[in-house]
């Protein structure tokens, strides 16, 4: 499955609330900071409304959001389309029995946690978090799906940086980015 195109004046209306940052966390980095976007309440609400529209009539069950600009968006979106939220938290932050997932970092590997009682097989579910780059973290969210044997319904990011080819590693499942650059 393809991805469905945004207009580009809806992205370029969208990046002007997205400020770059160079050589952040390290040198060489180009930051895209989403916080100027999330302090502005007409550019959130335009976001919220065109991640709405898009899965509105797709039955979802449960919106499945990444720790921790992921919830920003799964929660409101979540509560839009009537359906659950399930968090995806790093190792150790889940009060309950958990299955987890570790993914590859640049200086060593991370571990993500989701609750082992938060799905049941055959749920269609979104995946969704605020940036697709080298698409590890989202690898490991993908395993963590499978062994609910859910439907995933599309993978969805605010942001997604092209060059460093993410989706690579989630080909199996629709892709979906409001804004690519």
């Amino acid at each position: 499955m393809t991805q469905t195109p945004v207009a580009a004046v809806n992205q370029e209306r969208l990046k002007q609330h997205i400020r770059d940052i160079p050589d952040f966390p390290k040198p060489g980095i180009l930051f895209r900071d989403i916080t100027p976007l999330l302090q502005n309440g007409p550019a959130l609400h335009d976001v919220l409304d065109q991640f709405h529209a898009r899965y509105a009539q797709q039955g979802i069950d449960a919106v499945v959001a990444v720790e921790s600009r992921g919830l920003i968006f799964g929660s409101p979106l979540a509560d839009r389309l009537k359906a659950g939220l399930i968090l995806v938290r790093k190792a150790g932050k889940l009060p309950h029995k958990t299955i987890q997932a570790t993914y590859a970092l640049e200086y060593g590997e991370g571990t993500l946690e989701v609750h082992e009682d938060c799905l049941t097989k055959g749920k269609r579910v979104l995946l969704i978090d605020d940036l697709l780059a080298t698409g590890g973290t989202m690898e490991a969210v993908v395993k963590l799906m499978e062994h609910f044997k859910v439907h995933v319904v599309e993978v969805a990011f605010l942001v997604e940086l092209t060059a460093l080819d993410g989706r690579a590693k989630l080909r199996q499942h629709p892709i979906f980015s409001l804004i690519q650059y």
